[in-house]
């Protein structure tokens, strides 16, 4: 049995922080319903991969899910949220405060209805403060966390592409999520959990933070050069970019023997990884000439016993990550059903492997409901991830549909 079997989740998230956190829930087993706006999520839509318009970001971030949509500014849409919310054990939701509040996903609303409900939430800026109502993007804990501009160079910020804030924002509330409700096993009540981008962009630069706040170094941009050891940079050899990272001595040593140049252990700049980091322009330089008449072999090296990798483009890390990414874009061009189930088996999914034959994923996330949204309002129809229903009549998918009336999916 997995993990979180019988524990239900419904999902008001949009884009990336609260709908991975729902679905790494959706990913131990949890019965997770994503709801959304009746003629679907802004988020559903970015970037339009699929024949119907689903985008990359909203098939990663809701498998493992069963959709059902919602005018929540309808009086009978509330109605039925609080029948879902009675019968739920968590709440996901990345809205701010008021937002909340207007439509009734609060705290104090949802455990008059339900006690034992925990809800996780995230915001922009996290509760209390001048910016607390802001929305806010990856971007915006990127910028205000110091990480945009120490991660640019001299003359201008550099924004990583990735959205790594939104993600690890996303995990954390998943594990404080999982902490909640371990805890109500032993009081008996839910809890309120709350993440926000800023307060994780801080945690990820906690280092070079206390650093500036104890010691002041007054740290400025440099590019792709680290700050506390060298080398530590990343490198153009004659067949494309490399990165390279020596931390600690004994790794040092071994680069210095690599590149030819064994008297440098003993040189007082180099003594440790802090003075090779204070002069790690001097290193870097020496390891730029040293790679611009060699190719990136370097990481097969037996003697190469540094952390080592070639920098990728897009195409090139599907293609050696996923040994079928080939056949995939292939298959996808006429046969869309078939990569979202594959990939859903063969594309990295949580950070943390689980061994165990309990975790799985196994369902794409699912298409929108084509009803129109005053047949919504009358037959509230929840459905299996990947599948959709054209008909505005009830849909019954191994007995999860409900009528108006009814409470939809309450049964097991």
């Amino acid at each position: 049995m997995s993990l979180l079997a019988g524990i239900r989740v419904l999902d008001f998230g949009r884009f990336i922080a609260g709908p991975y956190c729902a679905a790494l829930l959706g990913d131990l087993g949890a019965d997770v319903i994503r709801i959304e706006r009746v003629q679907g999520g802004e988020d559903r839509y970015l970037p339009p991969v699929a024949d119907t318009g689903d985008g990359g970001i909203y098939l990663q971030m809701n498998r493992n899910k069963r959709c059902l949509t919602l005018d929540l500014m309808h009086d009978e849409g509330r109605r039925i949220v609080r029948e879902l919310v009675a019968g739920a054990d968590v709440v996901v939701a990345n809205l701010p405060p008021a937002t909340l509040l207007q439509l009734g996903l609060d705290y104090p609303t949802l455990s008059g209805l339900n006690p034992r409900i925990v809800l996780a939430t995230v915001s922009a800026y996290g509760p209390g403060g001048p910016y607390s109502e802001r929305p806010g993007f990856d971007a915006v804990g990127q910028a205000m966390s110091g990480a945009m501009y120490l991660s640019g160079q001299p003359d201008a910020p550099v924004r990583a592409v990735v959205p790594y804030v939104d993600v690890s924002t996303a995990q954390a509330l998943a594990m404080g999520t999982l902490a909640a409700l371990w805890s109500r096993e032993r009081s008996g009540h839910g809890q309120h959990v709350e993440g926000s981008l800023l307060r994780s962009a801080l945690v990820m630069g906690n280092a070079l933070l206390i650093e500036q706040a104890l010691k002041a170094p007054d740290r400025v941009p440099q590019g792709n050069r680290g700050f506390t050891a060298a080398p530590s940079d990343l490198f153009r050899a004659s067949d494309g970019w490399l990165v390279v990272a020596a931390i600690g001595q004994p790794m040092f040593e071994r680069w210095c023997a690599l590149v030819g140049q064994p008297a440098l252990v003993h040189d007082p700049r180099f003594a440790d990884d802090e003075q090779r980091g204070n002069h790690s322009r001097d290193i870097s330089a020496l390891m730029a000439d040293w790679c611009a008449t060699r190719r990136r072999g370097l990481q097969n090296s037996p003697d190469a016993s540094t952390s080592t990798a070639r920098v990728l483009t897009a195409i090139d890390a599907l293609s050696t990550g996923l040994p079928w990414a080939r056949v995939l874009r292939a298959l996808a061009k006429k046969y869309f059903a078939l990569p979202l189930w594959i990939m859903s088996r063969i594309v990295p999914t949580m950070t943390a492997r689980i061994i165990s034959p309990t975790y799985h994923c196994m369902n794409p996330a699912g298409r929108l409901p084509e009803t129109a949204a005053k047949a919504l309002l009358l037959n509230i129809v929840v459905l299996p991830a990947g599948r959709s229903c054209k008909s505005t009549k009830p849909c019954d998918y191994g007995g999860q549909s409900a009528e108006r009336g009814k409470n939809p999916v309450m049964r097991p």
